[in-house]
């Protein structure tokens, strides 16, 4: 696998809160930010997959479909009242 250089501005807190994980983890920062990329993407996918799970899944029915359910019950009520 071949990589890329590229550069990153960030503020200096930000920097040194990076640099001080980096060193406590006894990584080099560039790794430290190919693993914080790689958790960002794998997040960011799985809020896509939960988003398009969701929107399958949301079959409510509609206020259309509600008052049709409500005339099909009573037209039920009304056909099999006094049968039981």
């Amino acid at each position: 696998m071949s990589s890329i250089k590229t550069a990153i501005s960030m503020d200096k807190e930000l920097f040194q809160q990076v640099d001080e994980l980096a060193k406590e983890l006894e990584v080099s920062r560039s790794y430290f930010f190919v693993l914080a990329a790689r958790d960002f993407l794998k997040r960011h996918r799985s809020k896509q997959l939960l988003a398009a799970i969701n929107d399958a899944y949301d079959d409510t029915p509609t206020e259309e479909e509600h008052e049709l359910l409500d005339e099909m019950r009573d037209k039920h009520y009304k056909t099999v009242v006094g049968q039981w």
